[in-house]
């Protein structure tokens, strides 16, 4: 079994010697699990007024964040099952929020991207979404801005950690620490 609590190979200098204990692991799920429920929820309404879920919004949201993203791409994302996936985007293209095109070089491919009312809708929800962070963000300062971006980037694997990368390329934000 391995200790969770102890700093491994890799850790920044200056952590070898400092264990977390597991009442500080216990607070922090609890409170990844309170503010997961709470900043999804800022959503939901908008969503469930549109008969729309969760799945949707992930959905919506990293089409926007990379138009032209593939369909094995946002599988690689979302790590939901492709019946899943082609429920949503089939719900998504009826209703005129995603827009798919064949690929430039494979024919095969389809592309993604939101439409005028998609980007529309993602807006809507982002905006609400923005609010919880902003305010939280203002409340604790750059500081803890930065250090909740490195524990967040140190809990995402690699590959997450890439596609957030190439999103801060792309888009010029200002997330990445």
């Amino acid at each position: 079994m391995v200790d969770v609590t102890t700093p491994t190979a890799g850790a920044p200098p200056g952590t070898e010697s400092q264990a977390v204990a597991d009442v500080d692991i216990r607070l922090a799920q609890d409170l990844m699990f309170f503010a997961y429920r709470d900043f999804t929820n800022a959503a939901d309404v908008i969503l469930e007024e549109l008969g729309l879920g969760r799945a949707h919004h992930r959905a919506m949201h990293f089409i926007g964040r990379h138009p032209g993203i593939t369909v094995s791409e946002l599988l690689s994302i979302l790590r939901i099952t492709k019946q899943s996936l082609a429920r949503v985007l089939n719900e998504l293209v009826e209703r005129g929020y995603v827009a798919q095109s064949p690929g430039l070089g494979d024919r095969r491919q389809r592309l993604l991207r939101l439409t005028a009312d998609g980007e529309a809708l993602e807006g809507r929800l982002f905006d609400r979404q923005k609010a919880r962070l902003a305010e939280a963000f203002h409340a604790v300062g750059p500081a803890a801005r930065a250090g909740f971006q490195q524990v967040m980037r140190g809990i995402m694997d690699e590959t997450a950690r890439d596609w957030v990368d190439l999103a801060s390329r792309e888009k010029d934000d200002r997330f990445k620490p």
